[in-house]
């Protein structure tokens, strides 16, 4: 093969790292990108935090870039010398504070009786320093063993069964069920010919006795009848209660409550008062005592409706504003090679790439938030039954970026309005045809399944095929494997599985 030289002409995007960081940052939830925010802080000196009420505490501003490369030699400007001044005077009183402060205390004398604490914090009294110590606290979570433990305490037990004891509650679950058989506990236990069967069972029965009811037990039936077996004589039905859980559980699962009249030799309010009083009971008796801790969401835009018009902005409050040092960018000096002087300039051009990063991120998140709205006014104003279908295509021809950008910018975002804080992902869904020709969201066709089965009859609730044929006549095209598979995902059961008594 010849070698040659040949010239051709092409685009290609070239990967900048101040591109990569922008990318990167785009992508970060609220409080992923805080906490990339503490370590730019923490790692680059020429970064600060914004205070309220300057001139740069505004989403994308930062100042120092004219201070940085001055005309003046020093490269020392007006405000830094200020700054300086001052900075030597507070240094100046600090010191003449210290000189006041004997090298050693006299024994049993406090603090404040020496040092009047001029320069200290101002505390809070009174009411308004209890409200915040109580604020603060925040106790530790008391786990479902740990209650159980407890209650072993309180419990006269010999040494031997306390050991079992122990050995019982580490084998129950969260949701409150022993996750071991009997067996399983006594090779665990037992080495010892000693121990037998029958002793894991009497300890086990002494532990179903504890708070809260049901605890310890190995299936749904006993966790039942050991919450029946707590409540007082003279509760209506329980008797009946207790036989239909004992005997009769299986067909009280498959709803078949024809066969329970029939056996139960009950009348249809009496059998309806047995039921009442068997979904009064909990089948997970250990989940109360673990509650997960709540995770709040802080929402990354606002939408308001202002003056018959909905506006869109940024949450100021969910990520800080940034800005250069002004005294350290003044320490730059322009015809310095010096190290240091190399090292600030690096630390200030990278400071300067990621304020930018941070601003484009808020200029592209306002963006996308707001054509979003302008798309779905109409859920805003009447809810999931009026979603209009949207696609990442529609935003990113509508904005002129790519559907990449646009999904990263809906990740993990979180829209604060009048019905609620959703993600911006939650506006998105695909289309069904309807019979003018024209589409409906599948986040609206959700919200009509829902509306339908709310309003069911109990006694004759609707099948998918039936809700088919209802969308079918409200012009929406809905095959039945549509409706079952939106109503799983809603986590509704299936129609005879939601059929009741009355």
């Amino acid at each position: 093969m010849k070698q040659s030289i040949q010239l051709r002409l092409g685009q290609h995007l070239t990967m900048t790292p101040q591109l990569q960081q922008a990318i990167r940052l785009l992508q970060l939830s609220t409080l992923e990108l805080n906490t990339e925010i503490q370590q730019a802080l923490e790692s680059n000196m020429m970064l600060e935090l914004a205070e309220e009420g300057s001139e740069d505490a505004a989403p994308g501003r930062y100042s120092g870039e004219s201070d940085a490369e001055g005309g003046n030699g020093s490269g020392a400007t007006p405000s830094a010398v200020a700054q300086e001044t001052v900075s030597e005077t507070a240094a100046q009183e600090e010191t003449t504070r210290a000189a006041d402060i004997p090298e050693e205390l006299p024994v049993d004398t406090a603090w404040e009786d020496i040092y009047d604490g001029a320069g200290a914090l101002p505390r809070a009294s009174g009411h308004a320093a209890e409200e915040m110590e109580f604020e603060n606290q925040r106790g530790a979570a008391e786990s479902l063993q740990d209650h159980l433990r407890w209650q072993l305490n309180l419990t006269p037990m010999s040494e031997s069964d306390r050991a079992v004891a122990i050995a019982v509650i580490d084998a129950i679950g969260a949701d409150g069920y022993l996750e071991a058989t009997l067996e399983e506990l006594h090779e665990t236990l037992g080495a010892s010919a000693e121990l037998e069967l029958d002793e894991i069972a009497v300890v086990l029965k002494r532990i179903q006795q504890f708070d809260p009811p049901g605890i310890g037990a190995r299936d749904l039936r006993e966790c039942l009848l050991l919450q029946l077996g707590q409540l007082p004589l003279e509760v209506p039905h329980r008797a009946d209660a207790w036989r239909l859980v004992d005997e009769y559980l299986p067909l009280l699962g498959a709803h078949d409550y024809n066969q329970l009249l029939r056996r139960m030799k009950l009348g249809r309010e009496e059998l309806q008062a047995v039921i009442a009083l068997i979904r009064s009971l909990n089948p997970r008796p250990g989940t109360h005592l673990a509650p997960e801790e709540t995770e709040y969401v802080v929402p990354d835009v606002y939408v308001r409706r202002k003056s018959g018009a909905w506006q869109v902005e940024l949450n100021p409050d969910a990520v800080p504003t940034l800005r250069i040092n002004r005294r350290y960018a003044s320490m730059i000096r322009r015809a310095d090679n010096s190290p240091d002087n190399t090292s600030l300039r690096a630390h200030l051009q990278e400071a300067r790439w990621f304020i930018k990063s941070l601003q484009s991120r808020g200029e592209t998140l306002l963006k996308v938030a707001t054509s979003i709205v302008e798309r779905q006014r109409a859920f805003l104003e009447h809810g999931d039954e009026a979603m209009k279908p949207l696609v990442l295509h529609d935003i990113a021809e509508a904005l002129g970026m790519h559907e990449s950008t646009i999904s990263r910018v809906t990740t993990r975002k979180y829209l604060h309005t009048p019905r609620g804080i959703f993600e911006l992902k939650y506006f998105f869904s695909s289309h069904v045809s309807t019979a003018t020709g024209g589409e409906a969201s599948s986040t609206a066709i959700r919200a009509v399944i829902r509306k339908l089965i709310d309003a069911e009859h109990p006694q004759k609730p609707l099948s998918d095929s039936t809700i088919a044929q209802i969308l079918s006549q409200q012009g929406i095209n809905v095959a039945r494997r549509t409706v079952a598979k939106y109503r799983e995902a809603m986590n509704i059961p299936p129609s005879h599985e939601r059929k009741r008594l009355a």
